[in-house]
Parts: structure tokens; C-alpha cells; sequence
């Protein structure tokens, strides 16, 4: 397979951006940024460290960032399974990536920054949820923030409702689980308790 190693050899290929495509860029929010950001419930967390790259969905129940300054958002870092592996690779390299999407909308919104992990007390119990707290707050300084365009959502039609795929034709968690495990697992107990755990733990 033809494998293509150089800068110059991917722009023979693509040619040169457009006008726009650059222009949407900026190194702060402007207006339009924060209403999108404050739209969106859910986001894809990118970080980096030694091992490698780490991807993590984050969601809530309303904004999933607090919008703190033109250049600061903050995370909560709700319950989720303990593995902190993007909190691992932040104290290590505060690079981070962050993809928002909105239910409905076909565009996209991108911060690229610098970030920091805090317990700071203050911070954490500023996020209260039905009377509990995040444990940590992932802070982001934005080193630029842009939109992307519509083309990727709207060729996969992911908010089309006549494609949404039948969950239980899927492998559950436990199924994946067993299966990637090297120890016995059970998968229908997992899949069975997961609801009611889930609904203890959510915050």
C-alpha cells in the first residue's frame, strides 16, 4: 500500500484551505461560540500522554462545560468508572482537544487548549448536583476555538430518528465485557444490575 509521508505530498493531493475555513478560527469566544457551547450537553475529550491518545465522552444534564471567561471552560468530572485516564494523561500533558455536538445540529464545535485537574474546593462544590459534587474540575484554557462544518453529520445522518439502530440487536456491556475479559465474566448479571447501579451513581 502507497503510503504518503510528507506535508507536500498530502497538499498535491487536497490543495490549500479555503478563506473560510480559516477565518472561522479565533483564540477566544466570540459571541456565537458561547451560545453554541452553552447548547451543548455533550462533548468528545481528547488528551495525550505517554501511553498514547485517550478519547472520553462527557455529558450532562444541561451545558456539559461552565463558559468562566473568553479564554476559560471548565469540566466536572462526574462518576464514571475510575479508570481517570484522561485525567492521568492532563497532569502528565495538558494538551487537550474538545469535540461539542448538539442534538439536531450539524455542526460542530472545536476547542483546542491547555489544561489543569483541580479538587479545589470552592470550584468542585460549585457544580453541585442534587446534593452531591464532582470529585474534580478539568479546567481549559482555549488556545483556539472554531466550528466544523456540517459535511460528517450530515453524510452519516446521525440525528436521523428512521436510522437510529435497535440497541438490543447490539452487544451489551456485559457481552463486550465477556468477551474481551481473560477471566470468566458474567454478562447477564452486569447487564441486568447495570440500570439500578447506574442510577445510584449517576452524579
Amino acid at each position: 500500500m502507497k503510503k504518503i509521508e510528507t506535508v507536500e505530498a498530502l497538499r498535491e493531493i487536497y490543495g490549500e484551505p479555503g478563506q473560510t475555513s480559516l477565518a472561522k478560527v479565533t483564540a477566544k469566544l466570540t459571541a456565537a461560540y458561547r451560545q453554541v457551547i452553552e447548547a451543548s450537553p455533550f462533548l468528545a475529550l481528547s488528551t495525550v500522554g505517554p501511553e498514547g491518545l485517550d478519547c472520553s465522552p462527557r455529558g450532562d444534564d444541561g451545558a456539559v462545560v461552565r463558559i468562566t471567561d473568553d479564554k476559560t471552560v471548565m469540566l466536572p468530572d462526574w462518576r464514571g468508572n475510575n479508570r481517570i485516564d484522561s485525567l492521568v494523561n492532563i497532569v502528565r500533558d495538558p494538551r487537550v482537544a474538545l469535540m461539542f455536538l448538539i442534538p439536531g445540529s450539524n455542526n460542530a464545535l472545536r476547542i483546542n487548549g491547555q489544561a489543569i485537574v483541580t479538587d479545589e474546593p470552592a470550584v468542585v462544590e460549585s457544580f453541585e448536583m442534587g446534593g452531591r459534587h464532582p470529585r474534580s474540575v478539568i479546567v481549559v484554557t482555549i488556545n483556539e476555538v472554531y466550528f466544523q462544518c456540517a459535511r460528517a453529520l450530515v453524510r452519516s445522518r446521525l440525528w436521523d430518528a428512521s436510522r437510529f439502530i435497535d440497541a438490543a440487536s447490539l452487544p451489551s456491556a456485559g457481552e463486550m465485557t465477556r468477551q474481551a475479559s481473560a477471566e470468566p465474566f458474567d454478562a447477564e448479571t452486569y447487564d441486568r444490575e447495570w440500570p439500578g447501579r447506574a442510577a445510584k451513581t449517576m452524579w
